[in-house]
C-alpha cells in the first residue's frame, strides 16, 4: 500500500518508506502534473539476500545526491517507490512492471544482479521509461540491447577485469586460475579478464565455476591448490565474496598463491572478511582511499547521514543521482521532454567521488580503473590500471 506523506521534511528523511501519489495530482491533466506534480522515482534493488547491503548502499547514495540539491529534481519534489527484486531473474519483468504500470514512475533505478537487469531492460525498452542502472554490468544493456532511455552509471562487467589482466601479468603472474559464480556477471567478467590477460602474455590454466549464489568453495579450492598457478583471479561480490576470502585463507592458499579480483571482491565486505583479506589486489573504478577533496567531502557527508562508511555501491548510487539531477535541471523538471533530457545526460561530465567521468555513445561510463590492495580493512590505491577505459559498446544501435 502507499500513503501520502504530510511534509517535505519527511520526503527528505532517510526512511525507506514507500511514498504514495498525491491523490489531488491524479485529477490534474497530464501536462499540468508534469510541471506541478512530484517526480516519481522507483527503486528496484535487492533488499534481501546476499546483495541486500548493496541495494541499501545504492539507495543511500542516490538519496544523498538529491538531498544535497534540496530534495528536488528540476524544481519538483520527489516521491519514492520501492520493490525488492530479490536477486531473482525470474521475477525481473514482473517487478519492473509493478513500478512502471502500477506506480507509474518517471524514473526506474535498478539494479545489482545482471540477470534481473535483463528483465528491467525489457520493460524499459517496451515502455520507454527512463531507466538508470546503478550497478548491474551486463553487457547487453549498453551493447546489443542499448536504448536511448537506458543509462548506466557503474561499469560493464568486463571493464574492471580487462584492466586486471595486464596488472597481474606485470606483477609476475604468468599463469592463472579463474574462479567465479556461473552467471552473466561472472561470465562477462571472465571475458574481460581473458582479453586483458592473454593480450599481456599470460596463460589461463583453468576456468572454475559454481552456480550463483552457491558458497561451497572447498572442492574448488582443493583443485586450485593442486593446480598451483602463479595467481588466482576471481569475480565474487557481497556476502559470498566475504566467505570466499575467508575460505581461501582457511584452505592454506593465502600467502602461497596471490589472490586477485574484480574490485567487487573486496567492496563492502572487508569487516566481514577480516584479516583474510589483507594483501588482496583488485581493479576497480573507485577506492575508498582516493585522496581527493571531492571524495573526502562525499565520504564525510555519507558517514554523517547514514552513520556508516560508503563503498563503491554508494558512489554508484550517488552518481546515478548526479546524472539524473543534471538531466532534470536541463529540462526544468519536464520529464516529457525526452530528447532534450537524454541529450543532457549523454553530454554530462559527472564530478564523482571516483573522479570525473563521461558517458559513452552506448550510455556506459568512460572512467579510470584503479589498482588497489587491501591493507588494514581498506582498499588502498597503489596505481592506475587503466586510464579513461571505455566499454566497446559492440552491437549498440540507438533507435
Amino acid at each position: 500500500m502507499t500513503s501520502r506523506l504530510p511534509s517535505r521534511r519527511l520526503i527528505l528523511s532517510q526512511s525507506a518508506a514507500v511514498i504514495g501519489a498525491a491523490s489531488a495530482g491524479l485529477l490534474l491533466p497530464q501536462t499540468v502534473r508534469a510541471q506541478s506534480g512530484k517526480v516519481r522515482v522507483g527503486f528496484m534493488l535487492p533488499y534481501t539476500g546476499t546483495f541486500a547491503q548493496l541495494g541499501v548502499a545504492i539507495e543511500n547514495g542516490f538519496r544523498l545526491a538529491l538531498e544535497q540539491q534540496g530534495g528536488k529534481l528540476g524544481g519538483r519534489e520527489i516521491e519514492y517507490f520501492k520493490v525488492d527484486d530479490e536477486s531473482d531473474p525470474s521475477k525481473g519483468v514482473e517487478n519492473a512492471s509493478k513500478l512502471v504500470q502500477r506506480d507509474k514512475v518517471d524514473v526506474l533505478v535498478g539494479t545489482v544482479h545482471s540477470g534481473v537487469q535483463m528483465g528491467i531492460q525489457k520493460v524499459a525498452r517496451d515502455s520507454g521509461v527512463l531507466s538508470l542502472i546503478p550497478n548491474a554490468g551486463v553487457h547487453a544493456a549498453t551493447r546489443s540491447l542499448c536504448a536511448p532511455n537506458v543509462f548506466r552509471t557503474s561499469f560493464s562487467n568486463s571493464q574492471p577485469t580487462r584492466a586486471l589482466g595486464k596488472a597481474m601479468y606485470d606483477r609476475g603472474a604468468k599463469t592463472a586460475v579463474w574462479i567465479t559464480w556461473k552467471y552473466a556477471a561472472g561470465d562477462e567478467a571472465f571475458e574481460g579478464f581473458k582479453e586483458g590477460y592473454l593480450a599481456a602474455g599470460g596463460k589461463i590454466i583453468k576456468e572454475l565455476g559454481l552456480p550463483f549464489p552457491n558458497v561451497e568453495f572447498q572442492a574448488l579450492l582443493t583443485e586450485i591448490a593442486a593446480l598451483n598457478p602463479d595467481a588466482v583471479a576471481c569475480f565474487f561480490a557481497g556476502g559470498g565474496a566475504a566467505k570466499f576470502i575467508r575460505d581461501y585463507a582457511a584452505a592454506g592458499l593465502k600467502g602461497k598463491i596471490p589472490l586477485y579480483g574484480s574490485g567487487f571482491l573486496t567492496e563492502g565486505v572487508l569487516a566481514a572478511a577480516g584479516p583474510a583479506a589483507d594483501g588482496i589486489i583488485t581493479t576497480m573504478h573507485y577506492s575508498d582511499s582516493l585522496d581527493t577533496p571531492r571524495n573526502k567531502a562525499f565520504r564525510l557527508a555519507y558517514a554523517t547521514a547514514y552513520r556508516s562508511q560508503p563503498d563503491v555501491y554508494a558512489v554508484q548510487g550517488y552518481d546515478t543521482g548526479l546524472l539524473l539531477i543534471h538531466g532534470a535541471n536541463a529540462v526544468k523538471g519536464d520529464f516529457n521532454s525526452k530528447p532534450a533530457l537524454y541529450k543532457a545526460m549523454e553530454s554530462a561530465v559527472i564530478d564523482s567521488p571516483r573522479g570525473k567521468w563521461t558517458m559513452s555513445k552506448s550510455h556506459n561510463p568512460i572512467q579510470d580503473i584503479y589498482l588497489r590492495q587491501v591493507e588494514n580493512k581498506e582498499n588502498k590505491v597503489i596505481g592506475v590500471a587503466a586510464k579513461a577505459m571505455a566499454d566497446s559498446g559492440a552491437g549498440c544501435k540507438m533507435g
